[in-house]
Formats: structure tokens, sequence, C-alpha cells
């Protein structure tokens, strides 16, 4: 047996063995260890607000955007919009630019920022907590390479600041990183549904939201599909720990 063969065979095993291994760490990996929904939002309340306190300033440039299709024509607006955080004055937003359709702009984006402004002032009342939810174990899922818990949420009111859906929780962070819903509370007549789906990024030990997007059906025709790339945020954490 040559050198060059037995050396090649125990490459091969190493690589076998390291497959194994890596396998091994991502079955691991995707099955958290067993915890009830009560457990779950506990802990996902209590690090919220260890994350809050922690932080203490963040800024972004977000990019906002709507597209109308209806009556055989498309409407599009466009909005770039400063965000920024600071832990003694909380959420501002300033419009940098905006372009297509000013009624768009008007009546869409700019409520939009209007309502998480409005939201981040009483934000019990959008809190994921069991004050304002019942909370469904549903199972874990490897998303993005971490495992994370799926939980099924019922608004306990309609409220226009509450969501009926499902949401992931990293099992690690305990911090929601997806979320799938439509709104509790229906804001018009002349809408049918809105689909939202959400995604977050971690960022440090923050998990800041990464994506926005809702499709609402307008029940006299038409789609309007809706999305927020939140951009790359710069997080001033305060050291706690």
């Amino acid at each position: 047996m040559s050198f060059r063969w037995r050396s090649g065979v125990s490459l091969a095993v190493v690589f076998v063995i390291m497959a194994g291994a890596n396998w091994l760490r991502m079955a691991h990996a995707a099955q958290p260890v067993a915890l009830t929904s009560t457990q779950i939002v506990d802990e996902m309340q209590r690090r919220n607000q260890w994350r809050t306190n922690a932080q203490k300033a963040a800024k972004a440039t977000r990019h906002y955007e709507v597209e109308y299709r209806g009556f055989s024509k498309t409407i599009v607006a466009k909005m770039e919009v400063e965000y920024s955080y600071t832990a003694s004055t909380g959420k501002s937003f300033r419009i940098v630019s905006q372009s297509g359709s000013k009624m768009l702009c008007d009546k869409v984006l700019k409520r939009a920022v209007e309502s998480e402004k409005e939201a981040s002032q009483d934000q019990r009342s959008s809190a994921m907590t069991a004050t304002n939810y019942n909370f469904k174990l549903l199972g874990s899922e490897n998303l993005n390479g971490r495992p994370t818990f799926i939980l099924d949420m019922e608004p306990l009111t309609a409220s226009k600041f509450l969501m009926r859906g499902k949401i992931w929780v990293d099992a690690a962070d305990f911090a929601v990183v997806k979320i799938e819903a439509e709104p509790a509370k229906n804001p018009s007549f002349w809408i049918s549904r809105t689909r939202i789906l959400q995604t977050f990024v971690k960022t440090g030990d923050f998990w800041p939201p990464e994506r926005n997007w809702s499709e609402t059906k307008v029940r006299v025709g038409g789609t309007a599909v809706f999305t927020i790339d939140y951009g790359t945020y710069q997080i001033e954490s305060n050291g706690l720990r």
C-alpha cells in the first residue's frame, strides 16, 4: 500500500468523521431544549426587556416602497427615511426623499411611519406578551442555521397594533426572528385581506428588523404590495450584561 493511497484513505476517513460530526451538530442544533409556550414567552419577554435596557442608541436608513396594481395600471411610490433611536428620546424619523405617486406617499408610506411612531409611544399595546396574546407551541425549525421555536399567536383583542399568525423565536437568544401574520383588526372595509411577512437579523446582541413585506387585497379590485428594507443598523450599547 503506497503512502499516497494511505494518505488518501486517511483523509477520506477524516472527511467522513467531520461530515458526521457536522451532521450531528446540525441535528442537535435543530432540536432546541423542550420548553412550554409559557416558558418561551416569559423568557422572550425577559430578554426583550434586557435588550431594551441595553440599547443606548441606534440609527439606519430605511427604504419604503408601495406598488398598487389594479384597473389595468400600476402605481408606485418610494420613500427614503432616516431612522434614529436614543434611550432618552425614543424613536424619530426624518424623510430624506420621496418619489412616485404623491397620493401613495401621503396615504400609505407616511402613515406607516406615523403608525410605528404611535405604536412606540404605547409599547404595551403592541408587545408580544401574554397580556395581548394567547400563545401555542407548534414545534421547532432550523432557520438560517439557528434553532427556533414556532408559536401560534392569537390576539386577545381586535387592536390595530396586534396581529394574528405565527412567530419564530430564536432558541438561544429568545428573540423573534420571523413573523407570518395578518392584522388583528381590519383597518378598512375596503380591504379584504392583508398578509404580513417580517424578518429580523442578529446585530451584536440585538435583533432589529431586516425586512417587512405585506400584500393587501382591495375589495373593489387591485393589490397593494408594501415593503420596508430596514437597511444596516448601527447600534450603540450601554454595556449592560
